[in-house]
């Protein structure tokens, strides 16, 4: 897939060192580390590792995650999407969305979905590209339905995370429903 990607009002690349300062800013914050696997003890030595150990670009079955910043036109970094190619099933890829406080409500993470959704089906060839969100992030619920994406169902206490028991959700799109 060719980066960046270019939409009416933002940039999409691969996160780089330039990005860490705002990248561990909004890992840190309670509100958006609440539905994430990190903590808001999240370091610039946590984001410096990340950076070391990502790929250049999407690897194809690799199963690697590589953190896909979104910038505005500004060049601020209002988030970033992470996404990987399975290693176990072909042309499918698992996505997620975060972005920063001040980003949210404004409609950037609906156009970076929109336009990393549709590189991969054009440039990738993607059969599938799926998100699993926890079932109480009402805000991803909204976001993947205005997106186009299905929901493909509920894993009741499927997952130990952050020391209680949460629900599972996975959304899912198809090459043909596009």
């Amino acid at each position: 897939m060719v980066l960046p990607l270019r939409t009416e009002r933002l940039t999409l690349s691969v996160l780089t060192a330039a990005d860490r300062t705002a990248f561990v800013r909004y890992r840190r914050d309670p509100d958006v580390a609440r539905w994430q696997s990190w903590s808001t003890t999240y370091s610039d030595d946590d984001a410096d590792a990340l950076l070391a150990d990502q790929p250049a670009g999407i690897e194809a079955g690799s199963g690697r995650w590589v953190q896909i910043a979104i910038h505005d036109a500004g060049g601020t970094l209002q988030g970033d999407v992470a996404v990987r190619a399975l290693s176990d099933q072909p042309d499918s890829y698992e996505i997620g969305v975060t972005l920063a406080p001040a980003a949210q409500g404004r409609g950037i993470a609906s156009e970076a979905l929109a336009a990393l959704t549709e590189a991969l089906f054009t440039e990738l060839g993607a059969h599938r590209v799926f998100a699993v969100s926890d079932a109480r992030n009402e805000n991803v619920a909204r976001l993947m339905r205005r997106s186009g994406f299905r929901h493909e169902g509920r894993n009741v206490d499927a997952d130990w995370f952050k020391n209680e028991w949460t629900s599972l959700d996975t959304w899912a799109m198809l090459r043909r429903d596009r």
